[in-house]
C-alpha cells in the first residue's frame, strides 16, 4: 500500500513535472507536447512554463522549450563538486599537455555518468567529450569505473537505480566490473566512434570512486605519447587527484 505524500505543493509538483520531462527529451518541446506528455492542459503549465523561463531554468527558441545549464551549474557549485573540480582541473591540464589528448571527469547522477568537468587536447585534433554529456552507467567506460569502485552495498544499489530506469544489464557485467578492479583501469573501444579508445580510471576518495576520469585516446600524429604511456600517465593523474582529496595528517 503506497503512503500518501504528508503536505501537497501542486504548482510546485507541476514545475518539477516538466524540468524531468525536458531532461529527458532530445529536442525542443512545443507546450502542446508538454500539456501531452504530462496529461495536463495548456492552461495548467502555461503559467508554470512562463515562471521557469522567466528565471532561466528552462529556455524558448522556434521549436519550442529546452533546458538550459542552470540545474547543472547550480549542482556544481555545490562545496563538494566545486572541490573536487577545482583539485582535478589542474591536473587533468597537465594530462592533457602530456599526452595530446583530451580528457574529462565525471560523476554517478542516478542510473547515470554525467561529465562535470573537460580539458581540450591541446594540438588542434582531437576528440572531446562536452560538459553535462550523459550515458547511462553500465554503457560507458566512466559509468563501469564508477560502478566497479564502489562497496557491494552501494554497487547494488546503483544497479537497481539503471534497473530501475530500463536499463538492461548484461549478465557478465560483473564479471567485466570484477576484471576492472582487479586491473586498476578500463580500456574499451569507444562504443560512439571508430579509431577512438577509451582509457578510464577511478578517482578513489575512502577507497570508493567518487569520478572516474578518461581519456579518449586518438592514435595519429597529434599523439605525443603511445596508447599505453597514456594509460600510464592517467593512472598517475588520478593517483595525484585522489591523493589531494585525501591529504594525510602528520
Amino acid at each position: 500500500m503506497t503512503t500518501p505524500p504528508r503536505y501537497q505543493a501542486p504548482a510546485l509538483k507541476k514545475g518539477l513535472e516538466i524540468l524531468e520531462l525536458l531532461a529527458t527529451s532530445e529536442q525542443a518541446l512545443t507546450m502542446s507536447d508538454i500539456s501531452s506528455a504530462l496529461g495536463r492542459s495548456v492552461g495548467e503549465i502555461f503559467r508554470m512554463l512562463q515562471v521557469l523561463e522567466e528565471h532561466r531554468y528552462i529556455a524558448r527558441d522556434d521549436e519550442g522549450y529546452r533546458l538550459t545549464n542552470r540545474l547543472f551549474a547550480l549542482g556544481m557549485g555545490r562545496p563538494p563538486v566545486r572541490d573536487l573540480t577545482v583539485t582535478a582541473l589542474p591536473v587533468m591540464q597537465g594530462l592533457a599537455r602530456a599526452t595530446g589528448q583530451s580528457c574529462h571527469l565525471a560523476v554517478a547522477s542516478g542510473a547515470e555518468m554525467v561529465v562535470i568537468a573537460g580539458v581540450e587536447a591541446p594540438r588542434l585534433s582531437g576528440f572531446a567529450v562536452r560538459v553535462g554529456y550523459r550515458r547511462p552507467l553500465h554503457r560507458s567506460n566512466s559509468g563501469r569505473v564508477l560502478l566497479a569502485f564502489q562497496p557491494p552495498a552501494i554497487r547494488a544499489a546503483m544497479l537497481d537505480e539503471v534497473r530501475e530506469a530500463g536499463g538492461d544489464i548484461d549478465p557478465a557485467l560483473d564479471e567485466r566490473l570484477a576484471t576492472l578492479v582487479s586491473d586498476g583501469y578500463a580500456v574499451t573501444p569507444s562504443p560512439m566512434l571508430e579509431g577512438i579508445t577509451d582509457l578510464s580510471a577511478p578517482v578513489l576518495e575512502h577507497g570508493a570512486a567518487r569520478a572516474a576520469l578518461t581519456v579518449p585516446f586518438v592514435a595519429g600524429r597529434a599523439a605525443l605519447v603511445s596508447l599505453e604511456e597514456t594509460r600510464a600517465l592517467l593512472r598517475e593523474a588520478v593517483r595525484s587527484i585522489s591523493a589531494q582529496l585525501q591529504p594525510t595528517v602528520d
